[in-house]
């Protein structure tokens, strides 16, 4: 049976997980940083076989999102694979696990079906109608609830495409 942990680092305390690991009997500890786009754990899954473990500091060092955390959970089942969570103990598997996955999948289940993003788009249409009125873009992007920038850079795309 092969340990193979990950961290996700997400701030400073995440540097430290990866001695953790290695003294939870990890024979392979794999780094991604935050703003990467998953590659490193997508590889994991790919290659994690049955009967191993993939193992974790902290359940959040794994997922952002119930989610997310339910695709690796099942990509791990359908590998014959189980997850080991450090920081409070959690498993995968046994009885352990059946707390586990419904605990995450009613998480899931209150998370919006699409991502709540920072900003709102604004549309073009909205934005010149606003112009139009005699408003600026500070006044524009607080009536829109966008950022001036995004108001801004709307305003000089419709004068490139004007020109």
């Amino acid at each position: 049976m092969l340990r193979i942990g990950y961290v996700r680092e997400v701030d400073a305390a995440s540097h430290q997980d990866a001695s953790l690991l290695e003294a939870a009997g990890c024979q392979v500890v794999r780094h991604e940083t935050t703003g990467s786009d998953g590659a490193v754990l997508d590889s994991i899954l790919e290659f994690i076989g049955p009967g191993d473990l993939l193992v974790v500091q902290r359940l959040d060092r794994l997922a952002g999102s119930g989610r997310k955390l339910l695709r690796v959970l099942d990509a791990l089942e359908a590998r014959g694979a189980g997850l080991l969570v450090l920081t409070p103990w959690l498993a995968s598997q046994g009885a352990a696990g059946r707390a586990l996955r419904a605990a995450v999948e009613a998480v899931a289940a209150l998370e919006p079906i699409h991502p709540v993003r920072g900003h709102r788009a604004a549309a073009i249409e909205a934005i010149v109608a606003l112009r139009n009125q005699g408003l600026g873009p500070v006044e524009i992007a607080r009536r829109l609830g966008v950022s001036r920038m995004t108001v801004w850079r709307r305003l000089r795309n419709l004068k490139s495409t004007e020109a």
